[in-house]
């Protein structure tokens, strides 16, 4: 990177190619508005204060962050907040990691109708789920369930899949605890095959309610066709050895809640023409993209506005307080304990190295004045047709 003078950040592979992408791609404002965000993130547009020492020998400028939920420079105060306050709600006993994947022939179908496909895989897989360990057979409870919605894989393709956290155990309907009769959650076929069969019948209906946007490609029969073919198709669900807590799975769930499918410190290189960013689990497996085919790949997992990706059922529901706190009486725990808001300010405290301390004689910086926000520029608020662009698979 010494030979090349470019950063090795999400921002600044935008800063450098996004305006030559905008002129040849048209894209959703969504995305528009998320790429403005994301390459003015801390810096003199959106504005910022001034601190002083109260000395005069010190001062040091702050630029505001953007705060969107795609911006890996802003992701970490908000996961480590959400996290706290979902290690403290979770229950004293078993929980499993169940990974629910729609088949490739899906995808041309999922950026057609992307908040619709969401909502009938989040209904199918909380169903799935339910019907399965409600029965008597299995557990004969009601379970808690944390669902997270992950649209890429390791190479930034499109690839949506929800990981789910799941209790080992549940409410029974006489308020007792039930733990699960055998050593594993559910039997994987079963899973498997019931996950299927539900998420075909909820695309057939919302064809038949004429809910869905057929691909251009793709004709109402064609479709008929597909999802019979994918009724005999082997899905992929992946059910997870049992952990004795839940706080590793839901760290895992935390990673999709903000800061997008990648971050900073995945980028390898970046010239002036391409990026390279590790994509396996060994550090050493990179791929090497063009900007224009990276920045495609990144934006098209741009979440929609307001859509929910992170999700809460049964005992772990806000709506169920009543039953959570039950289900914590009989394990033994404490009411759930009010976790305070966290601020950049705290992972400082104590520290000789705090950034609003004069580092000549360690006095408490002041703010002393603001510096005034820019205004986006109108290109990147204009509305444009909606089309999505998506990077080319893998």
């Amino acid at each position: 990177m010494e030979e090349t003078g470019f950063k090795t950040t999400v921002q600044a592979i935008l800063q450098l190619g996004y305006a030559a992408f905008d002129k040849t791609h048209r894209l959703p404002e969504h995305l528009r508005d998320a790429a403005w965000s994301l390459m003015h993130c801390r810096t003199a547009v959106l504005g910022g204060h001034v601190q002083s020492c109260p000395e005069g020998h010190f001062q040091r400028v702050w630029y505001n962050s953007c705060r969107h939920r795609f911006c890996p420079q802003c992701a970490q105060v908000q996961v480590e907040e959400w996290l706290r306050k979902q290690k403290a709600r979770l229950l004293d006993c078993d929980h499993y990691h169940v990974i629910f994947t729609l088949p490739e022939e899906l995808r041309l179908l999922w950026r057609s109708n992307t908040r619709l496909m969401t909502e009938l895989l989040f209904k199918t897989v909380r169903d799935t789920l339910f019907e399965l360990l409600e029965d008597e057979k299995h557990l004969g409870a009601k379970p808690g369930m944390m669902a997270s919605l992950q649209t890429w894989s390791k190479t930034l393709v499109l690839h949506p899949h929800v990981h789910c956290l799941v209790t080992g155990g549940g409410l029974s309907r006489s308020a007792d605890w039930v733990r699960l009769k055998k050593d594993y959650l559910l039997a994987f076929r079963v899973v498997r095959d019931l996950f299927r069969g539900k998420m075909c019948a909820a695309l057939l209906q919302a064809l038949e309610q004429e809910r869905i946007v057929l691909p251009e490609a793709m004709r109402v029969q064609g479709l008929r066709n597909l999802l019979n073919q994918l009724g005999r198709k082997k899905w992929n669900v992946k059910i997870c050895e049992k952990y004795s807590h839940g706080n590793g799975v839901l760290i895992y769930l935390g990673r999709y809640l903000r800061g997008g499918p990648i971050s900073n410190r995945r980028i390898v290189e970046v010239t002036g023409e391409t990026v390279t960013f590790s994509c396996g689990r060994d550090k050493a497996e990179t791929m090497r993209l063009s900007i224009s085919e990276f920045m495609g790949r990144l934006l098209q997992h741009v979440a929609l506005p307001h859509a929910v990706v992170v999700r809460s059922y049964g005992i772990y529901a806000r709506t169920s307080k009543a039953e959570l706190a039950k289900c914590r009486q009989i394990l033994g725990q404490g009411p759930i304990e009010k976790v305070e808001k966290l601020v950049w300010q705290s992972s400082f405290e104590g520290s000789q190295d705090h950034p609003e301390v004069c580092p000549v004689c360690g006095k408490r910086l002041v703010r002393t004045h603001t510096v005034t926000p820019l205004k986006p520029p109108a290109s990147f608020r204009e509305r444009r047709p909606q089309e999505v662009y998506g990077g080319k698979a893998a």
